[in-house]
């Protein structure tokens, strides 16, 4: 005798890959954001502490920099003592861009965004039962097929659809 059963389940969601899409999209525009936020930042500190110029990291920081900060640079002039500087600009410029960068995300979302749909979900159950004293090869199958399909949060909509075939073997 012997007993065999294969279960296999399948979901399905309408708008779930866009929904991915969307907040992937989102994600990236807040990195970006964030690397040239800490960019900036950087700079800030550098200048505040009064970092050498000519070091070669603080030049690339200056130089990626210079292309934010460049359009808020006559705005405020900069108060300095000695080898400090404190670009008001430059914080300006930082507040500047994480507005943008979320007034963008937004964007992104209330464009892109599909709210969650129903999800299907599919349940195949295979038993393959052979009895103790049948002859070689005469077994009975039963497949049975469940379909259920439930909507969102807040509709309380459930649909199950059952469907049940059975095969005897050959005698």
């Amino acid at each position: 005798m012997s007993d065999y059963q294969e279960v296999r389940t399948t979901q399905h969601e309408a708008g779930r890959g866009q929904r991915v899409a969307t907040f992937k999209a989102t994600q990236l525009i807040w990195l970006l954001l964030a690397l040239l936020e800490i960019g900036i930042a950087l700079r800030v500190l550098f200048k505040l502490i009064g970092v050498n110029a000519a070091n070669p990291f603080a030049t690339l920081l200056y130089n990626l920099t210079n292309l934010f900060v460049a359009p808020f640079a006559s705005l405020v002039n900069p108060l300095s003592a000695g080898g400090m500087v404190f670009e008001i600009s430059s914080i300006i410029a930082m507040i500047v861009y994480l507005l943008i960068g979320w007034a963008l995300a937004q964007i992104v979302y209330v464009l892109f965004y599909r709210p969650r749909g129903p999800v299907s979900t599919s349940q195949t159950t295979i038993n393959d039962h052979t009895p103790q004293q049948a002859p070689l090869g005469v077994s009975r199958t039963m497949t049975t097929n469940r379909t259920t399909t439930q909507a969102p949060l807040g509709a309380n909509q459930t649909v199950v659809t059952e469907r049940t075939t059975q095969t005897p073997g050959p005698l």
